[in-house]
């Protein structure tokens, strides 16, 4: 049986609508859904990020011209795509043989301190959000305000009750140990990790440590094992990735364990200039963009047999946001 795949971060909207301001009208068609068509991906969570020159205000902005960017992909391509907002259209899309697409927020700078937008985002079609990227925000220090040993803000606090009082999923990936542990204290419902691998297999920041993949998977969450070479560690290849997920399928079970890929390649090739790409290494051989997926398939079969594969590569996934996106 051919293994599937669902991805729960891929940032290709950032490209995507950059290039869109740029003149360029279809990068999705042109690029990305030939991408994913070839890597047969069934389902990717789109990050709305806004990078650090888009503050206050502008961070707005550019959160409505994202979602607006996905709009108008999802219109020009309904043929092959789909956006879903709920669990009911997540299987339509799936029966219908059509790739889903999931907004998301990865850091909630667009809403800045006003807890009302959120409700805003959520008729908008966002359904995940993490409430930091690496930043202070009002609601909470990232991994990049560690040293601090700050968490949640009250404001913070009030921010997860009304994300879980509508049902958008809480996304801990990004945020500092203290605001997971505040985050864990408050929260009612299931949370995730849309991209965080195994602190215990690369100790890395971005990574979680044991005892917090745990608390996930204890919760009923999910966690996406991040590809991104930075976090994987080690001689930065394909088998050290494997390392990470067959980890994290030991420690919390495959039912708690997916991909959250984090193939940022191609988006910044296309959202920067040649003098701020990253240095080479950055990336995994290999396992660079969603057409490399049927060939690292055969690896993770390989590692995991093939039912535990394909469980990884897209059930568990699909099966959580099937539990906990609104019927």
């Amino acid at each position: 049986m051919t293994v599937r795949f669902a991805d729960c971060h891929n940032d290709l909207l950032l490209g995507v609508t950059f290039q869109r301001d740029l003149g360029e009208p279809d990068l999705f068609g042109e690029f990305w859904l030939p991408q994913l068509l070839a890597g047969e991906v069934d389902l990717c969570v789109l990050p709305v990020y806004t990078e650090d020159w888009f503050t206050g205000e502008a961070a707005l902005r550019r959160a409505l011209t994202t979602i607006e960017t996905a709009r108008q992909v999802a219109v020009r391509h309904a043929h092959k795509v789909t956006l879903v907002t709920t669990a009911g259209q997540l299987r339509e899309a799936l029966d219908d043989g059509r790739i889903a697409l999931l907004l998301a927020f990865e850091g909630m700078e667009p809403v800045g301190a006003d807890i009302d937008l959120i409700d805003t985002f959520w008729h908008l079609g966002v359904r995940m959000a993490s409430l930091t990227w690496n930043r202070r925000t009002p609601f909470a220090d990232g991994l990049g305000e560690r040293s601090t040993g700050a968490g949640l803000t009250e404001l913070g606090r009030r921010a997860v009750g009304r994300m879980e009082s509508l049902g958008m999923i809480v996304d801990v990936s990004h945020l500092s140990d203290a605001g997971f542990d505040d985050l864990a204290q408050v929260t009612t419902r299931p949370f995730v990790a849309s991209h965080s691998s195994c602190r215990d297999v690369y100790d890395h920041p971005r990574n979680l440590d044991d005892a917090r993949l745990r608390v996930i998977a204890e919760r009923g969450g999910f966690v996406g094992q991040n590809a991104l070479a930075e976090f994987v560690g080690g001689e930065r290849t394909v088998d050290a990735f494997l390392d990470h997920v067959a980890l994290a399928v030991v420690l919390i079970g495959a039912e708690h364990v997916g991909l959250g890929l984090d193939f940022l390649a191609d988006t910044e090739a296309h959202s920067l200039p040649a003098s701020a790409q990253p240095e080479p290494g950055f990336f995994i051989k290999g396992l660079e963009r969603p057409a490399d997926l049927p060939a690292f398939s055969q690896r993770l079969e390989a590692r995991l047999g093939p039912d535990v594969a394909r469980q990884v590569a897209s059930g568990s996934l699909i099966g959580a946001l099937e539990r906990l996106l609104p019927r």
